[in-house]
């Protein structure tokens, strides 16, 4: 078997998954082939049984958070059957774990996480590759765990890799010809990278829900306006529709929106204008620094007066 490591687990794997970063260790998850005719389809609504199908490649079971069995269609190409695993797949594999897994890329600033969240598309991985090419570390792209376990939600890092539409390459500098795509003849290509990856898990600082529109724009969000957004982008959301993993999720969904900042950031759909979303995501996090900043120091004056008085 092949061993990796991604989203701090052991993975062991029949099938070779070349995004990964190689490993060793006991496994936390394997991924193997076997024969699933036998499986009635009825078991796709357990919460620790899934099973499904990869876009007419494979069937599927996915248990317990730690299984991946895969029967490949007679004739399928298994090239395809990595980005399907790494996608879907892990994801089922995470919230079986007891994780809110979002349709997210994140990156690190000042040692805390900021993402980009929407749907296939809308620009997530240009962004985050955008903000790598100035320096900023990845921590995930398009798979984001977020573990709320510690009261705090923490990014989970997942694989040094992101992938691009051949125009967003070309905006980041890099020769669309010389990426490979994710599969052959898919009309994405992936570009992985040794340097400027989060290894560790990371406290999420600020959600970004991406728009398209007529001028660049990041205005917050209440929280009644938020939760559906972190609902809708929720990953896996139509195959675990068992209640306990429906009540779970939506559970989750109302414990981030309490603790991180969630704003809409509107942008014109135009790659030549990356440098200034770039500037405007900085600005407005300096903007939340600052603040923070403030409410601490009034924070602290308070206490420090508090016990002035109690002296």
């Amino acid at each position: 078997m092949y061993i990796y490591t991604a989203y701090n687990l052991c993975i062991h794997s029949e099938i070779p998954l070349l995004e990964l970063i190689e490993s060793d260790g006991s496994p936390d998850v394997i991924i193997r082939f076997g024969k699933l005719s036998h499986l009635p389809p009825e078991t796709a609504n357990w919460s620790n049984r899934v099973v499904g199908e990869l876009h007419g490649k494979a069937k599927v079971l996915i248990e317990d958070g730690r299984e991946i069995t895969i029967e490949p269609v007679t004739g399928a190409d298994n090239s395809k059957l990595s980005p399907n695993i790494l996608g879907a797949c892990m994801s089922v594999v995470l919230r079986q774990r007891g994780l809110l897994v979002l349709h997210a890329s994140s990156i690190v600033v000042n040692n805390q996480a900021i993402a980009f969240m929407g749907g296939s598309g809308w620009g997530k991985s240009t962004l985050a590759g955008a903000f790598h090419g100035k320096g900023y570390q990845i921590i995930t792209d398009d798979v984001m765990p977020v573990n709320l376990d510690d009261g705090y939600p923490l990014i989970i890092p997942s694989f040094p890799q992101i992938k691009l539409w051949p125009s967003a390459a070309d905006s980041l500098g890099h020769n669309s010809n010389n990426l490979p795509p994710l599969y052959p003849n898919a009309p994405k290509l992936s570009y992985t990278f040794t340097d400027g990856f989060q290894r560790t898990a990371v406290p999420l600082k600020r959600l970004y829900v991406l728009a398209k529109g007529d001028q660049h724009q990041i205005t917050k969000l209440t929280p009644q306006q938020a939760f559906p957004e972190v609902v809708r982008h929720s990953r896996d959301v139509d195959v675990l529709i068992a209640p306990d993993c429906v009540s779970t999720h939506l559970r989750q969904c109302a414990s981030l929106i309490k603790t991180v900042s969630i704003c809409r950031f509107t942008r014109k759909p135009n790659l030549m204008e990356l440098p200034d979303l770039v500037a405007l995501v900085e600005k407005d996090i300096e903007e939340l620094t600052t603040s923070d900043r403030s409410k601490n120091h009034t924070l602290n004056t308070k206490v420090l007066a508090e016990v002035g008085n109690r002296e």
